[in-house]
């Protein structure tokens, strides 16, 4: 029997660590949690979880500063907590390598809905509920490669490290080259979520994409933006 997975919440508030320890631990998942920067990062880099829950708010460093080094080494799923109405905090986070955020307060059960969304899509092939590629699938655009079954990433052979939403991003993008993906197509097969208004967090990981990415064989931006439309992948090559 595999293990369960495991999550860590990082939140100085006790009463939401432990209330969502009691609901997630109904769906399942192993909660640990830590008060504080320090302690949380420690954590996170010595073990390996499923998900990490992260506040921005938090004594010491705060919640950026741990995901920046968080994302030197690990590229864990991570789910940051803002503080509502701060859209600058929201937009930080992402551009920083956060998978999805959540502002506060929230419903506890959206939040549980939130890291089974983000749990699913990070699942390794073979897994429960997880799609199943062919092993030996490779998709290729012009220079770029994904190999769906590895959840890898190369431009001109040389490997990009992605985080999950990116990743997930990219192969839907991929899949459909040449078509216009629309921003709430996006959202609900990346986040597993409608898009709600005024939400940019599709918009910041194609702007981490296209920055890791970088242009296209011919100089041009490989992601192009389809004004009140979506996305589009574009091939410059036959």
């Amino acid at each position: 029997m595999a293990d369960p997975p495991q999550i860590l919440v990082i939140d100085d508030d006790a009463e939401l660590c432990e209330l969502l320890a009691e609901l997630l631990g109904q769906e399942g998942y192993v909660v640990e949690s830590a008060r504080d920067a320090i302690t949380g990062l420690a954590r996170a880099q010595d073990k390996a979880f499923t998900l990490v829950v992260l506040d921005v708010m938090l004594p010491g460093l705060n919640g950026f500063e741990v995901l920046t080094r968080l994302r030197q080494s690990s590229r864990v799923p991570v789910l940051m907590l803002t503080a509502r109405g701060e859209d600058v905090d929201r937009i930080v986070g992402l551009e920083m390598g956060a998978d999805d955020y959540l502002p506060k307060p929230f419903n506890p059960r959206e939040l549980v809905a939130r890291v089974r969304a983000l749990h699913r899509r990070a699942a390794p092939p073979g897994a429960v509920g997880a799609a199943a590629p062919g092993p030996a699938e490779v998709l290729t655009v012009d220079d770029l490669e994904v190999a769906p079954a590895a959840r890898r990433v190369r431009v001109r052979g040389e490997e990009i490290k992605l985080t999950t939403a990116e990743y997930d991003l990219l192969e839907v993008l991929v899949r459909q080259a040449g078509t216009v993906v629309s921003r709430e197509e996006l959202a609900k097969r990346v986040l597993g979520r409608r898009l709600a208004a005024y939400d940019r967090g599709i918009d910041m990981h194609v702007s981490n994409l296209r920055r890791k990415l970088g242009p296209g064989p011919g100089g041009g931006e490989r992601i192009k933006t389809v004004r009140n439309a979506g996305y589009i992948l574009a091939r410059e090559r036959a």
